[in-house]
């Protein structure tokens, strides 16, 4: 029988990729998102998914549209993707943050309890938990310590989908990803910050590119390696916490580096340090240990940073010659 698989967030970088993944794997795949104004789907566009794709409108706030959600699909696996994902939005948006990445988590573990307690839950964790680190790689049993709105609303979610787990019996799962880019990602996040500023000066529409922390660094892999795990997590007979990461870690700096120089250019004569866009609360460096993922669900990243920044760039120099700005 053909398998039905819901996702929250579908509209987002993850959700897109996602979404692609389990079409091609033969699923029904159902998205759930809120009805906006502004056009959301051209990530499911950009992938070719569009039309493939079922869509039901709600919100992550409203338990009752999450349970509606969840009765039309009947699901078989359900994917929460969804959340207020900008780190830097939290701190102007903490009751936003904690109602829909925290809260809304739960609407759906509950929806799920409800409607669908034999489905397979994912729950989009995420490495902003550890914030000041307790270790210097960090894994599954590292102490978290977030440092972000955003973190602790997460780590509220973490914690459920645990407990969900535990006290109903349920088969859930959190991928405890790292930062994954890919040429979806929002203009918001760093990495698309810096390949759509390199494309535009490349192209001579910008002159500077204003940033925060250089120093602070990151492991980055490709969204559509991590996806590939989301999937494992929810195919294994139990359900578990996975550290998903390249083991990897770089300075924003070197990607500064390795975008401006893809494009026969020095970041350094480009490259502005504006205190405006320093956080609150920093966290310095992010290093994750993927072993459990590679023992238990035979999965690593297999795209190289190089090739990932390549990759977004060549995307946005594309963009911005034909005007488009996504």
């Amino acid at each position: 029988m053909t398998k039905s698989a819901l996702i929250t967030g579908i509209s987002g970088q993850d959700g897109a990729y996602l979404a692609r993944l389990l079409l091609d794997k033969g699923y029904d795949v159902w998205g759930f998102q809120p009805r906006r104004s502004t056009d959301t789907l051209w990530r499911l566009r950009e992938v070719q998914a569009e039309d493939d794709v079922r869509l039901i409108n709600g919100d992550l706030t409203d338990l009752s549209s999450v349970l509606r959600a969840v009765e039309k699909s009947r699901p078989d696996e359900v994917y929460n993707l969804g959340a207020q994902s900008f780190v830097g939005s939290s701190w102007d948006q903490p009751l936003l943050t904690g109602q829909a990445t925290g809260i809304g988590a739960v609407n759906v573990l509950e929806a799920v309890r409800l409607a669908a307690p034999e489905a397979r839950f994912y729950q989009a964790s995420t490495s902003e938990m550890f914030g000041l680190i307790q270790a210097e790689r960090q894994d599954e049993n590292t102490p978290f310590y977030p440092r972000s709105p955003y973190g602790v609303a997460k780590l509220y979610a973490h914690w459920m989908t645990v407990n969900y787990r535990e006290s109903f019996g349920l088969h859930t799962s959190s991928g405890i990803l790292f930062n994954h880019e890919s040429p979806l990602r929002g203009l918001e996040f760093v990495t698309r910050k810096v390949t759509d500023a390199v494309a535009r000066i490349k192209l001579g529409l910008q002159n500077e590119l204003r940033l925060g922390n250089l120093d602070a660094q990151r492991d980055w892999g490709f969204a559509g390696d991590y996806v590939d795990a989301m999937w494992r997590m929810l195919q294994q007979p139990q359900g578990g916490d996975y550290v998903i990461a390249t083991g990897r870690t770089v300075s924003v700096r070197r990607f500064c580096e390795l975008a401006f120089s893809h494009v026969g250019l020095n970041y350094e004569d480009y490259v502005k340090v504006d205190p405006a866009f320093y956080r609150p609360a920093e966290v310095d460096i992010l290093l994750g240990n993927p072993a459990k993922a590679q023992r238990v669900l035979g999965w690593q990243a297999t795209t190289a940073l190089e090739d990932l920044v390549a990759m977004m760039l060549e995307t946005d120099l594309a963009r911005v010659q034909r005007g488009a700005r996504n």
